[in-house]
């Protein structure tokens, strides 16, 4: 398996619209790693995480094609996750008669959120993900899990196995609560890909992780048997409300055994 972070960029990215954040700066003059699209990923060139509002950039920047992607899982509806408006594109008038659409997977909130959305969004198939309840997705075993973010609706975070091999996909996360960790208790990851949002200035807004909540997070992923010494572990979804570069991160974060994600990083394995 592979995992391609598309995006690894917070709510407005980096650098921020109308923010002049010094890392916002930094990433205007520096560009290169600390430029952050928001967050998404694919997952074999066919699994599609999240479709938020830069997936058009993401596809120019990365030499990607929507059109590949067979499956779409989203983990909840916060903007920067959730564009449903975006895939009136693959439809004609601006695709070809005989085009393919992907499958909708997400909560209810997900769901329920594309009836107004464009005129042709009732010919796309939509399943709904619920948290614990695995589904089998074309040779993918995915089990949704509860995160600790949006708490009006369903917010997922997300297992994908295939062929023995396991990944976390944990961005928007929080800390988990404990029905989640006693789930988790046990599996294991070949990869885990979690949040970084609040990087080196943890946020009064409980939903992030900021550099000192995800390294003891990352601990009892290992602790309860989640990660071992082969594991991969990257982070994601980094705000320029973090204070931090992304050398600075690396700097932070290397020594715990943690990678430090950016557009466009694959991960094999």
């Amino acid at each position: 398996m592979n995992i391609l972070i598309a995006g690894s960029g917070g709510a407005d990215g980096i650098p921020s619209f109308f923010s002049d954040s010094e890392v916002s700066r930094y990433a205007r003059e520096h560009g290169g790693k600390d430029v952050r699209s928001r967050a998404a990923a694919i997952v074999d060139s066919a699994i599609k995480i999240d479709f938020g509002p830069d997936t058009y950039a993401q596809c120019s920047n990365l030499g990607l094609k929507a059109s590949d992607w067979k499956h779409v899982l989203f983990t909840h509806s916060h903007f920067d996750h959730y564009a449903p408006g975006l895939f009136q594109y693959a439809f004609p008038p601006f695709t070809e008669e005989n085009s393919t659409t992907p499958i909708i997977w997400g909560n209810q909130a997900i769901l329920s959120g594309f009836s107004n959305a464009f005129e042709d969004q009732d010919k796309l198939e939509k399943r709904l993900l619920k948290s614990f309840a695995p589904v089998h997705i074309d040779g993918y075993f995915v089990t949704p899990i509860r995160a600790y973010h949006k708490l009006d609706e369903d917010s997922l975070n997300l297992i994908i196995e295939k062929d023995g091999k396991s990944l976390l996909y944990a961005v928007d996360t929080g800390v988990y609560q404990e029905e989640t960790w006693e789930f988790l208790a046990g599996r294991r990851f070949d990869v885990a890909v979690i949040e970084c949002a609040d990087g080196f200035l943890p946020a009064d807004y409980w939903g992030h992780l900021s550099c000192e909540e995800l390294v003891p997070v990352v601990e009892r992923l290992r602790n309860i048997g989640c990660l071992d010494g082969a594991s991969i572990v990257c982070t994601t979804h980094h705000a320029h409300t973090g204070m931090a570069t992304h050398a600075q991160l690396e700097e932070r974060l290397n020594p715990d055994g943690i990678e430090v994600g950016f557009d466009g990083k694959l991960i094999n394995f």
